[in-house]
């Protein structure tokens, strides 16, 4: 088991946006959002932090990680992985994965990148889909998606692509749970030391806890790109919807 220790982060203000899936229109209007809101409330020491989920079941995966890489906000940006990229970089380890990628929406990202999926869809053809995927997506894509982060801790908040699991502290969290986990943590009620701030579950709204913050509103087919504003005052919300 491969454990991951967060990046502490201090900032006046965290932007933490949720699951963006192929979205690449939501996040040009979510940069959008940021921009207005920072200009109507500024403030200095200022960071970005994605939760993961970049690609797979919306129609633009490319162009999200086309933007990605540039960083598009107006702050700097923290970038953390999701199981999406996790199931990304596995299909091109070994093209079998694809038999259950192809399921969660792996086959919009390869048509985003020009790859044919017909005979994926048939289940067929995964190793030479897998060389063409390889070949065409960009170095700079492979570059960030190498970088992604596992986790980040704040003041008060733990922030992560899918939860934690509880009884194991924040700082020992497996790299499989921070991508994965679902059912331990979504029902627990146990206060894990901060408010962890999370995606992975799509819900039609944000859904905030005692112990934790949801804030995978299901972009690729709601419409609807939520992000979190940490700050001193009691969270706030900002959406694409």
């Amino acid at each position: 088991m491969t454990t991951s220790r967060p990046i502490v982060l201090n900032a006046n203000r965290i932007y933490v946006i949720g699951d963006i899936h192929g979205r690449s229109d939501l996040l040009d209007r979510m940069v959008e959002h940021i921009s207005r809101d920072l200009e109507v409330y500024p403030t200095s020491k200022c960071v970005t932090v994605t939760l993961g989920d970049y690609i797979d079941r919306g129609p633009d995966s490319r162009g999200v990680l086309d933007r990605l890489v540039h960083n598009p906000f107006p702050t700097d940006l923290v970038a953390l992985k999701g199981n999406h990229e996790a199931l990304f970089e596995m299909f091109l380890k070994n093209p079998a994965v694809a038999e259950h990628w192809r399921r969660l929406g792996g086959l919009e990202t390869l048509h985003s990148y020009g790859v044919p999926v017909r005979k994926l869809m048939m289940g067929v053809n995964y190793y030479e889909a897998a060389a063409a995927l390889e070949a065409a997506v960009p170095k700079e894509h492979f570059k960030f998606l190498a970088s992604l982060k596992t986790s980040v801790v704040t003041e008060g908040y733990f922030l992560c692509h899918a939860g934690v699991r509880p009884g194991i502290p924040l700082e020992r969290q497996s790299v499989e749970d921070l991508l994965w986990i679902r059912d331990e943590f979504l029902k627990t009620t146990v206060d894990f030391g901060r408010v962890v701030v999370h995606g992975h579950t799509p819900g039609e709204q944000p859904e905030i806890l005692p112990n934790r913050i949801n804030i995978d509103t299901g972009a690729f087919a709601t419409g609807r790109l939520t992000c979190v504003v940490l700050e001193s005052a009691k969270p706030r919300f900002l959406t694409t919807a």
